[in-house]
């Protein structure tokens, strides 16, 4: 047996890690690489592999960097079937969908960019034609069930406590007369957090595929989660200014909605202030939420209010309604996309209020190196966006327990719960300090690992 991974090594992002065994070849999750134009770049470049000989795919969660190249997969031959979590499936519709149309729109503006200097027009990654495809393959498998491929080989999704529908890969491969269990992590979720249970306890595994975005951090915060928010809250409104949240559309808002629909409720001195979710795709994911109660943990099920539906609530779906969001006079609080500031909504409102002093720009999850989003947070003075420089004058804040990843704590906790020690660990999805700091701790513990190199295969004896 043997793993490549073409994706997620030595980089968080563009997870695809391509399993060969029995005369089987399948993908664990073909996603978009994202954040430096770099690696931005990598998107569409060939395959390294034939899409064509790939027999099926599993997929980890709805992420754009887990699933964002389907549609070019589908696009370039694969016919097979996409294993994945109900939930999941649920999602990729809308995800896939607004993909492709910043695919549509990214290359049009391109091409008028290439058309000006005289330069051949370029195809987009991929359309929303390519997404049907998609959908079709989409094979429902709900937790804990166990999916025969063949006599040698099935596999168990687990619940990975990352997002709504995240699941950890528990491959069980038979060779000769030895069956051996290779678990592939997904992206692995914090303990104790608000809406989904926490990640699954494996007993048992001969060698592990284990993501390392948070490998050398903790999620300290000096208080919890929702005190820091409230605080940023308060502070905001009481200098007259709007709390701008750079989210991610999927999770993170519905996290942010959650909490905030608590604090109206605790809190008595909660601000007189709207809340604007001015995301298109957040508002159809936060949907899927209201389809799946049976993800909830035990605390979401029992709420009697609707956590995500709440009188100070304003949806703005269309685009003028954004664009007046930046006239607002009076306090306000929008969350929008993206979450790293690499486009959407959210870069203008940037536009509109990085200048201002009265503003907050919070941060509530991963900034990727290169990405507008990191360039803030580490400090900047001033910032380039749609062609001008602004000179950054908010407060610049972030939250970090609101993250969906485990930090380095919990990912050794989740390892040390193996009865027995793996064969090997291999860490992917991560930058390379990060794995080369975590794989130092782990080798500390007693434990082999290996840092997996894209593009080069490991056996798995």
């Amino acid at each position: 047996m043997k793993v490549t991974s073409y994706g997620a090594a030595e980089t968080v992002t563009g997870s695809c890690h391509l399993v060969e065994t029995n005369g089987h070849r399948f993908l664990i999750d073909c996603g978009m690489f994202q954040g430096s134009k770099n690696l931005n770049r990598r998107n569409y470049a060939p395959f390294e592999f034939d899409p064509a000989t790939i027999d099926f795919l599993i997929l980890t969660h709805g992420h754009i960097d887990h699933c964002g190249l389907l549609p070019k997969l589908t696009r370039y031959g694969f016919s097979g079937s996409i294993y994945t979590n109900p939930a999941t499936a649920d999602l990729l519709s809308a995800m896939l969908m607004d993909s492709a149309f910043i695919q549509e729109k990214d290359t049009e503006h391109e091409n008028r960019r290439r058309e000006r200097r005289g330069f051949e027009p370029r195809e987009p990654l991929y359309t929303r034609d390519d997404v049907p495809a998609v959908l079709e393959s989409i094979r429902r498998t709900e937790y804990d069930s166990s999916v025969e491929i063949s006599p040698e080989l099935r596999f168990i999704l687990r619940d990975a406590g990352h997002i709504i529908g995240s699941s950890i890969v528990q491959l069980f491969v038979t060779e000769g007369n030895a069956t051996k269990t290779v678990i592939f992590s997904g992206d692995l979720g914090q303990w104790n957090v608000p809406i989904i249970e926490d990640p699954s306890i494996i007993p048992r595994a001969d060698y592990v595929f284990i993501e390392t975005t948070y490998g050398d951090r903790l999620h300290k915060e000096p208080e919890p989660r929702k005190e820091s928010l409230f605080h940023h809250i308060k502070e905001t409104y009481e200098r007259g200014g709007k709390l701008l949240i750079p989210s991610f559309a999927l999770e993170r808002t519905q996290e942010l909605l959650y909490t905030l629909s608590e604090l109206i409720h605790e809190k008595p001195d909660f601000p007189n202030i709207k809340i604007y979710l001015d995301s298109p795709l957040a508002i159809k994911v936060t949907e899927v939420f209201h389809d799946h109660p049976e993800i909830y943990d035990e605390d979401a099920r029992a709420r009697k209010d609707t956590p995500f539906k709440f009188p100070e609530l304003v949806c703005t779906p269309k685009t003028e309604d954004s664009m007046a969001l930046n006239k607002l006079k009076e306090p306000a609080i929008i969350i929008a996309g993206s979450g790293m500031c690499t486009g959407g909504r959210i870069r203008h409102h940037l536009k509109h209020g990085i200048w201002d002093p009265r503003n907050t720009v919070l941060f509530v999850g991963y900034q990727a190196e290169g990405t507008l989003g990191r360039h803030l947070l580490d400090g900047a003075d001033e910032v380039r966006m749609m062609g001008d420089i602004f000179r950054v004058k908010a407060h610049i804040e972030r939250i970090h327990a609101f993250s969906a990843h485990a930090d380095r704590d919990e990912l050794l906790g989740w390892i040390d719960a193996f009865i027995e020690k793996p064969k090997r660990i291999h860490l992917i999805h991560g930058e390379k300090r990060v794995m080369e700091s975590f794989a130092e701790l782990l080798n500390q513990k007693g434990y082999e690992t290996h840092i997996q190199v894209a593009g080069i295969a490991v056996e798995l004896n």
